[in-house]
């Protein structure tokens, strides 16, 4: 917050449609300003008290998943021990999600959180970093029946930059694995998910990012498709998902 209220024209927090409307106006008309979603990578921030979402929506925060590398009060991790899925605290929290304009994030979701949260009537999560299982068999990636599911709850799956998702860190390996996203749930639901977070092994920053336009290009991906996987994908859930006002 001090960020933007410093330097508003380098960063823009976005915590409504209407934000976002006006980010992407600027910057189509030359404007260099960041646009900046706050989210919650895990649930565990709550402390299993309700009470606590709204203290997050209150500070900015947009986008919650649900967890993060092991099981919380809303539930199983893909990396946790139990398995399970939503918890009762959990559907609270997504119903509260839901009622608040808030993304939905499985990146670490159980595979049975999956499914429970897919089966309340409303939800359109995403998958914010994530490889799809198919093309890369790893535990870290989901089976490819769940991303194609959330998929068709409408939806977006971001793909990751680094090894364990990819089979593979480079801009190549990246590429294919965006093709396969787009073979498994269509191209309106591909779009990009680095994850950097200061420790996996993506291949490059931010400033690289034409060696991976190049690797789309080099696996025949048409520019409408690199398009929508660079961006028009996202913008379109979040202009769809977030708080009107």
């Amino acid at each position: 917050h001090a960020m933007a209220d410093r330097d508003p024209q380098d960063l823009r927090l976005i915590l409504t449609r209407n934000d976002l409307q006006t980010l992407l106006e600027a910057r189509a008309s030359g404007a260099k300003t960041v646009g900046a979603i706050l989210g919650t990578e895990g649930g565990h921030p709550l402390e299993g008290q309700i009470a606590n979402l709204q203290t997050l929506y209150d500070a900015g925060f947009r986008l919650m998943g649900l967890t993060h590398f092991f099981d919380n009060e809303l539930g199983g991790s893909l990396h946790g021990e139990s398995g399970a899925g939503l918890s009762d605290f959990g559907r609270q929290v997504v119903d509260g999600l839901m009622a608040r304009g808030m993304v939905i994030d499985l990146a670490h979701a159980s595979p049975q959180m999956v499914r429970d949260v897919l089966a309340i009537q409303g939800t359109r999560p995403i998958i914010s970093h994530t490889g799809i299982h198919g093309n890369c068999d790893t535990q870290r990636n989901l089976p490819d029946d769940l991303v194609r599911a959330v998929a068709a709850k409408g939806g977006v799956i971001g793909i990751g930059y680094w090894q364990d998702v990819n089979c593979g860190s480079t801009p190549a390996d990246i590429a294919k694995s965006i093709r396969a996203a787009i073979a498994l749930v269509g191209e309106d639901h591909v779009s990009l998910g680095s994850d950097y977070d200061g420790s996996v092994d993506a291949p490059f920053d931010t400033a690289g990012l034409a060696a991976l336009t190049q690797a789309l290009m080099d696996q025949n991906l048409t520019e409408s498709q690199i398009a929508k996987v660079m961006g028009a994908n996202m913008m379109r859930y979040l202009a769809e998902t977030l708080p009107t006002n």
